[in-house]
């Protein structure tokens, strides 16, 4: 059973930069499609930015441009580098993994279908 850790979230101002972290307890998430999910009150949670085993990436358009997703295995931790925030970023953000999913389909999956989830990490940009 993957259990995963985020980190790194906070409140900052408008333009700022956040890094968020999320460790794995298994190196075997190494294989497994990661990624990184937003909710805010009152919508479904939704995906940021997605990682394949591959290195394959998928972004949410809102933030195309803006953040990037990353991985050290070694570390077994996977980022979100969060740069030029937006109000409209603020939510709780949740680190994700499935040994099922390619990037894409796990972006617009239903959250029941994905497998792993971290407990969340809450952004609040002003």
């Amino acid at each position: 059973h993957v259990q995963l850790v985020e980190s790194g979230g906070g409140s900052v101002q408008a333009g700022g930069s956040l890094r968020l972290s999320c460790v794995a307890s298994e190196d075997k998430y190494s294989n497994f499609c990661m990624g990184w999910f937003r909710q805010t009150p009152g919508k479904q949670r939704e995906g940021i930015a997605t990682l394949d085993s591959d290195s394959s990436t998928t972004f949410a358009e809102s933030v195309e441009g803006r953040f990037t997703i990353s991985k050290d295995a070694a570390k077994r931790t996977l980022y979100l580098q969060m740069n030029n925030l937006k109000p409209e970023d603020t939510g709780l953000y949740y680190c994700a993994a499935d040994p099922g999913w390619g990037p894409s389909e796990m972006m617009g999956a239903d959250p029941a279908d994905v497998d792993y989830w971290g407990q969340g990490t809450q952004v609040t940009v002003s």
